[in-house]
């Protein structure tokens, strides 16, 4: 019977104990898990693939989301099938495994952070200087800050895991055993605090712009001139895609406060204890909630979906179809 409850029976004492989950359990779990992940990497693809193919969708706020969608994709198609792996009560792919696949992680969580910066700035250049907007945010500096943005996060997550890299596994008390010791201090300033108080501030301070230019322009809307109308037009657009990246930005921070209070508080984290395993379902559903989103929000996103699975994309030129 002690045998029975090891999760390496060969090993003795230096093995941990194994809690046996009901059969049912186990099924449904493996079933809800695969199905997030195949409907999160799907809806994330199909999003990249529209931003790339279509010629209209290539401008600055989209090639931000299409680094948000690039990390997305990576948490249904890489993140979510280990977390699979991870509903078992030992951890059987090795300290290394374990330490990488928290590498990973962290990257991704990071990286979403960063583009969730990166828009919240956009927005508020678009909204409270629109003016030089298009000097200011043009596509080849939106490029490079996504790059920049993305070896940040390896910088990062390599900085928090340091010790954890250099020896797999130091942490473990036993065998069959997922544990690591994350640098709390650092990852609190740098991915916590930093960033959400950024995006917090700069979102208040576009929604106070916003909502003042919508009063000013009910104020004068007997006096608008043609030329006036097309640059209230503008104004509208661009307060309604600020409003719907704040539906955005909301979401992402109700799914990811829970994570960064769990993971970066300075302490040992196990995989698979009931709170990881909650705070990262809500990472999985805020990676699969984004192209929903997406999907209620913006048309152009639905047609270009319609497009992409009828095949239509696959005709000559189709890159230059109005999907706007």
């Amino acid at each position: 019977m002690e045998e029975a409850e090891l999760c390496f029976p060969q090993l003795l004492n230096m093995s941990c104990k194994k809690y046996k989950r009901p059969h049912s359990e186990t099924m449904f779990i493996y079933i809800v898990l695969s199905s997030i992940s195949v409907l999160t990497a799907s809806l994330n693809l199909l999003l990249i693939i529209s931003i790339y193919h279509f010629r209209q969708l290539h401008t600055p706020t989209n090639f931000l989301l299409l680094s948000l969608a690039v990390s997305d994709f990576l948490v249904g198609l890489l993140v979510m099938p280990f977390h699979i792996f991870l509903t078992e009560p030992c951890w059987y792919l090795g300290d290394l495994v374990c330490v990488l696949d928290y590498f990973l992680n962290f990257i991704i969580v990071c990286s979403s952070v960063v583009n969730m910066v990166l828009i919240s700035v956009d927005r508020y250049v678009a909204i409270c200087d629109p003016l030089h907007y298009h000097t200011r945010i043009t596509p080849n500096r939106v490029q490079i800050c996504v790059v920049l943005c993305w070896i940040y996060c390896v910088f990062y997550s390599f900085l928090v895991l340091y010790d954890n890299l250099k020896k797999p596994g130091r942490y473990n008390s036993c065998y069959g055993e997922c544990v690591i010791y994350v640098v709390g201090a650092v990852g609190i300033v740098l991915v916590f605090i930093i960033p959400i108080t950024s995006i917090i501030i700069l979102y208040v301070r576009v929604f106070v712009v916003a909502v003042s230019q919508a009063r000013a322009m009910r104020s004068h809307i007997a006096a608008v001139t043609l030329q006036r109308s097309v640059t209230v037009t503008v104004k509208k657009s661009e307060m309604k895609a600020a409003r719907n990246l704040g539906v955005v930005v909301a979401v992402f921070l109700m799914c990811y406060c829970l994570y960064f209070c769990v993971n970066v508080s300075g302490s040992d984290h196990t995989i698979g204890s009931p709170t990881e395993v909650f705070s990262s379902f809500l990472i999985f559903l805020n990676s699969c909630l984004n192209p929903i989103i997406y999907a209620f929000l913006y048309p152009w996103f639905r047609k270009s979906v319609k497009l992409i699975v009828t095949l239509k994309i696959l005709q000559p030129n189709s890159c230059m179809i109005n999907v706007l």
